[in-house]
């Protein structure tokens, strides 16, 4: 995990608390380093809920909801998918506000999906839904690193803008 994962972690966590919210994660091209990343520093366990990695395509039907006939038409790597990923395990672990990740770590393409496809989401209350398309390149691990990374920002940007920036 590097040092800037961890305070970009550290950095949610705050926000999270400050907002009186819980996270929970979906997980599949990153299996599971997001929520390392969100237990890493201390006191996780005020904000952080639980998550599930889905990294077969059916477990994203069967554990999150996602419609099955979205994943027969457009395949697991596609915005409407990270949407229903994140809204299925924000309901699945009761929390505020549920973070997915899906995409293509390679080394070959997937669904048709070049290699660094990576669609995240985060589902928060009234149905409110923020995505984010990223095109990454590197090595397998580099691509699953900065996934983790711009999952952090992408939830990291909600709450600052619902909760606010404090300084102090």
């Amino acid at each position: 995990m590097t040092p800037a994962a961890t305070a970009d972690a550290a950095r949610v966590l705050a926000l999270l608390v400050r907002g009186e919210a819980t996270v929970a994660v979906a997980e599949s091209l990153t299996a599971g380093l997001i929520g390392a990343a969100l237990t890493r520093p201390s006191g996780a366990s005020a904000a952080f809920r639980g998550g599930a990695i889905v990294y077969a395509t059916d477990l994203k039907h069967s554990l999150l909801g996602v419609p099955e006939d979205l994943l027969e038409r457009e395949g697991a790597v596609h915005p409407a998918v990270a949407a229903a990923m994140a809204g299925g395990v924000r309901r699945l672990a009761g929390a505020t506000y549920g973070l997915a990740a899906t995409g293509v770590a390679g080394p070959d393409e997937q669904d048709g999906k070049p290699v660094g496809t990576v669609h995240l989401a985060v589902a928060g209350p009234g149905g409110a839904v923020w995505h984010r398309e990223v095109a990454l390149s590197g090595s397998r691990e580099q691509i699953r690193e900065t996934t983790v990374r711009e999952g952090l920002d992408l939830l990291r940007g909600v709450l600052e803008a619902l909760v606010g920036e404090h300084s102090g």
